[in-house]
């Protein structure tokens, strides 16, 4: 019985809780470049592979734009700096998880 409880808990966790399964976060501190796509993304590369794509939530970038990493390891929700804002993540996608587009 108490193991029926528990899966059933987690089930509904993970249910009421979607962000924790679907979030992707990565270590874009070890990128060697980034591309801007449009004005609210960005694909981070390592050398010449792509390594992830960001999204931002309230920003808008620029392929003029200074671009710097308020931390290495960053997932949905964290923030980075566009041309001094701080900018908030609203997604994360590694590259290896698929398409960028």
């Amino acid at each position: 019985m108490g193991k029926i409880i528990l899966i059933i808990l987690s089930i509904l966790g993970l249910l009421l809780s979607p962000n924790l399964v679907l979030s992707d976060c990565t270590d874009l501190g070890r990128s060697t470049s980034l591309y801007v796509v449009d004005d609210q993304s960005i694909i981070f590369y390592v050398g010449n592979s792509p390594l992830a794509k960001v999204v931002l939530e309230d920003c808008t970038v620029t392929r003029s734009s200074n671009i710097r990493l308020l931390k290495t390891y960053v997932c949905d929700d964290d923030s980075l700096l566009v041309d001094g804002e701080e900018c908030s993540i609203m997604t994360v996608k590694l590259a290896s998880t698929g398409s960028l587009e």
